[in-house]
């Protein structure tokens, strides 16, 4: 993972506190904390190798330990290489951004900057990665119920168009109102004192109503089609 500030971005790997312990010198640890060269370039494989070490070569990765992404950016690392231009962290990045920022980062702080670049075998070698970061941030998932094509595109609004209707019955006048989903089907010449009368609703016509004045704003008229509840 990565250091957060001066030097390494995080605490050493454990080869490092051993080497520390035993008094050795900084030489022998795996990968020196050298200063990176303007030719700083690792291939894809090699960074594979350091995110396998670091992450598990989980490139998503976000256990909340404050380090993000395959190769374990601290926020202020990530920032520091220009990685927000893709995205807010790394863990939302793609592997190739990650992987085009760690190369910046390993031009500013050399292979150091890992605790696991001993693994990856990380040096300055000057390979190109060849990684593509896309045109910007990384676009979010498209939407399931959004139309992708154009058949859909044109078929979307008729759908919407008919579960509209669905809904709702067209008086004489050409008036739409409230069809409702009760389990009576007003047909042509009745009344609310009829239904309640036919159905034997208890508290008459003013009950049927105030069980559908969601639909019924005016007691003396109803429409066929539409669909009272009965209690």
């Amino acid at each position: 993972m990565l250091l957060k500030s001066k030097g390494k971005h995080r605490r050493p790997s454990k080869a490092t506190r051993i080497a520390t312990l035993a008094g050795v010198t900084g030489a022998a640890v795996a990968v020196p904390l050298m200063g990176a060269t303007s030719a700083s370039a690792a291939s894809v494989e090699t960074w594979d190798a350091v995110a396998q070490c670091e992450s598990g070569g989980n490139w998503s990765i976000n256990t909340g330990n404050g380090y993000y992404g395959g190769l374990q950016f601290s926020q202020s690392s990530w920032a520091a290489a220009g990685g927000t231009q893709y995205a807010s962290r790394a863990d939302l990045a793609s592997k190739d951004q990650q992987i085009a920022t760690a190369e910046k980062l390993l031009d500013l702080q050399g292979p150091g900057a890992w605790a696991c670049a001993g693994a990856g075998g990380l040096t300055n070698d000057g390979v190109d990665p060849g990684v593509n970061t896309g045109s910007g941030q990384a676009q979010p998932e498209r939407q399931a119920e959004q139309p992708t094509t154009r058949s859909e595109q044109r078929t979307a609004p008729q759908a919407e168009k008919k579960a509209e209707t669905r809904k709702t019955v067209t008086t004489p006048t050409g008036e739409k109102v409230q069809k409702g989903d009760g389990e009576y089907k007003v047909e042509a010449g009745d009344t609310l004192s009829s239904i309640a009368q036919k159905e034997g609703v208890k508290g008459g016509w003013s009950k049927l109503f105030q069980l559908n004045d969601d639909i019924v704003k005016d007691a003396d008229l109803i429409f066929p089609g539409q669909q009272l509840h009965l209690k």
